[in-house]
């Protein structure tokens, strides 16, 4: 007899365990996460946690930016089980960042790695994401890009700026005619210069552009890619591999290849080029850039020993003047295909061009902080500076976000063409007043979140004494606002705001009180036909009753339950009654103490509140209208 008791308590407390977490997954989904983490942590001490409760309790604490909380359900969660989803994993290491832990978000990083293949923030592509493509094309749309075809471009190929000083440096095929690259036809690459002017407006102006002041950077052949120094006195740039006599050298194979060299600023023209000792004859080496200190110089190569067509590597520059050994920058960066246009910003994000990583087609360009110690996946910068074409040559002031790209698309001029961009942070406001039903009185000190697409609290005010809230938020995003105010059911409001600067929404907000008059009135709270349980979706409606009851400590109440005519009518009286006391027992497990109930009575049908009694035939919503429970107040300050 122990044995079946001790067996029917068990199963008891796993049935409560299991309808508490049902009752806080409700709460979660509706974005209740201190009500949800008060069910779920009641679920832990009953030792009925599972993964599902550990990662939801994280996932609350997360949600709610408490990331030493989040950290820490994780960490349990990832502890005591296996099986995991790596969604968690990733969690756990923002949460870890969050709060400095980095040596163990490396850890987990790493597995991570391991566990995730295919997630689209690791290695770029996600096959079971059709909408990835989508993502991409409308990946800017919560900001004011400004992209513009620049004057000064030629019909001919333009790209590859460089701005030092107020001097824009860039390539251009706009040069003698007499001789022309077999590739495209077009006249050899020259290096070109101009001065950029700051209007009054904000605006850019350009001169007219004229070839590259000194004589020994430009040859008969190509030249272009162009990085400088911080102090302007050195120049770094891309030329064809020429022989003393300004020849083209070739491999065994016929082949010309490319190689970097340096300039010196004498005056005002640049000499004493150089080339640079990591080059070779059987091998291209390009595209250089130099780190904000100017202590390490990328560029791209197609050496043997890499892992693509063509890779990005870096060398260390030394105080004498000498280079380091090159190093490739690894599979993070490089892929089978070919990287290119290797440029760095002021903030040391690191941005190139790329077929290999997912794009919209042929060479995008991407951002990675590889060089801030966060080797994470690059990321495709999108559209309107991706396209289906040649995207590349990214330049950008970090300060001021303006900067510029060049591209073959074919709205251009030539076969490249400069573009310069502006980015500005396309921003709105969520406004709106909070009002009591029916009454419309103006609410103050309603409690308003802001909350994102993946359920997290972004910010949270309070309603002045005029009941307003405002919101700044940014455009072609999707949030939810959530009112609550004690003894008052929440408002929840859902909106998407439009990609249009300074829009202004308007999102009021409508409560209901809980108290009016002597009853605290809750939506209809349901049982399962011919039964006395308590439902989720009741309980749900029932914590309204807890809230109450907790704010009002005075406050006593008692609770009737009504049934529609349908069944025996002592049947239907027994069987409210049981309800009633079903609901009076629920309240009571939620710490409220059992005096403060004085009664929980079932009426059956003997109250109906329309035409449907026995015999009468009526609609199921005329039946449901008889079926309900009423909480009365019959003592407290608030009757």
């Amino acid at each position: 007899m122990k044995i079946k008791i001790l067996t029917l308590v068990l199963i008891l407390s796993s049935s409560l365990s299991f309808t508490q977490t049902k009752l806080a997954d409700k709460f979660f989904d509706n974005y209740g996460y201190l009500k949800a983490i008060e069910l779920y942590e009641k679920v832990v001490e009953k030792g009925k946690a599972d993964t599902h409760v550990l990662t939801r309790l994280g996932d609350a604490y997360y949600n709610n930016s408490n990331s030493e909380k989040a950290a820490y359900w994780y960490e349990k969660a990832l502890s005591e089980n296996k099986d995991v989803e790596a969604e968690y994993i990733y969690k756990y290491i923002q949460s870890l960042r969050s709060i400095g832990d980095y040596k163990k978000a490396d850890i987990w990083f790493k597995k991570l790695s391991e566990a995730q293949q295919g997630d689209s923030r690791l290695k770029g592509y996600n096959p079971d994401d059709v909408s990835i493509f989508d993502k991409l094309t409308s990946k800017n749309e919560d900001r004011i890009v400004t992209l513009e075809n620049l004057s000064f471009n030629s019909e001919k190929s333009d790209f590859g700026s460089f701005l030092h000083d107020n001097t824009l440096y860039f390539a251009s095929a706009r040069g003698d005619e007499k001789k022309v690259y077999n590739w495209n036809k077009e006249p050899f690459l020259d290096i070109f210069q101009l001065e950029v002017k700051q209007e009054e407006n904000g605006m850019e102006s350009y001169s007219s552009p004229i070839k590259l002041a000194g004589e020994d950077v430009n040859s008969i052949y190509h030249e272009a890619s162009v990085a400088i120094t911080n102090d302007g006195k050195t120049m770094y740039f891309t030329r064809d591999n020429v022989n003393d006599r300004n020849r083209l050298k070739y491999d065994k194979e016929g082949t010309t290849h490319l190689k970097i060299y340096t300039a010196t600023l004498k005056g005002k023209e640049w000499t004493n080029v150089t080339e640079l000792p990591f080059n070779d004859d059987v091998f291209s080496t390009g595209h250089p850039t130099l780190s904000p200190d100017n202590k390490t110089l990328f560029f791209v190569s197609d050496r043997d020993g890499g892992i693509g067509q063509t890779d990005i590597y870096s060398v260390k520059i030394n105080d004498d003047g000498s280079y380091g050994e090159p190093k490739n920058l690894g599979d993070k960066i490089n892929t089978e295909g070919r990287e290119m246009f290797p440029f760095v910003a002021k903030d040391s994000t690191f941005y190139f061009s790329s077929d290999g990583h997912l794009n919209l087609g042929l060479l995008d360009i991407f951002k990675s902080n590889i060089l801030k110690e966060e080797p994470t996946t690059p990321e495709n910068l999108g559209a309107p500076f991706n396209s289906g074409y040649d995207d590349f040559a990214y330049f950008i002031n970090s300060e001021t976000q303006k900067g510029y790209i060049s591209s073959n698309r074919p709205e251009g001029k030539g076969g490249d063409d400069i573009y310069s961009f502006n980015i500005e942070e396309c921003n709105q406001q969520i406004t709106g007043i909070a009002k009591e039903h029916r009454t419309e009185i103006i609410l103050a000190d309603v409690t308003v979140q802001l909350i994102d697409e993946t359920g997290k609290i972004i910010e949270e005010v309070l309603t002045a004494e005029d009941g307003a809230y405002t919101f700044d938020v940014k455009c072609s995003k999707t949030y939810t606002i959530l009112g609550t105010k004690p003894d008052y059911k929440e408002d929840k409001k859902t909106i998407t705001t439009a990609n249009e600067d300074k829009k202004v929404n308007t999102v009021d907000l409508v409560l209901q009180p809980l108290i009016l008059d002597s009853q605290i009135i809750i939506n209809p709270i349901f049982f399962d036909y011919d039964k006395s349980d308590i439902r989720t979706d009741a309980q749900y409606e029932l914590e309204n009753i807890v809230d109450v009851l907790r704010k009002h400590p005075e406050m006593i109440i008692k609770i009737e339950s009504h049934t529609d005519s349908r069944g025996r009518d002592k049947y239907n009286l027994k069987l409210s009654d049981r309800r009633a006391k079903s609901t009076a027992k629920y309240i009571i497990s939620r710490g409220i103490d059992a005096n403060r109930i004085e009664s929980a009575r079932g009426y059956g049908e003997t109250r109906l509140l329309n035409k449907c009694a026995n015999g009468v035939k009526c609609s199921e919503e005329e039946h449901q209208v008889n079926r309900r429970s009423y909480f009365y107040i019959i003592d407290s300050e608030k009757k």
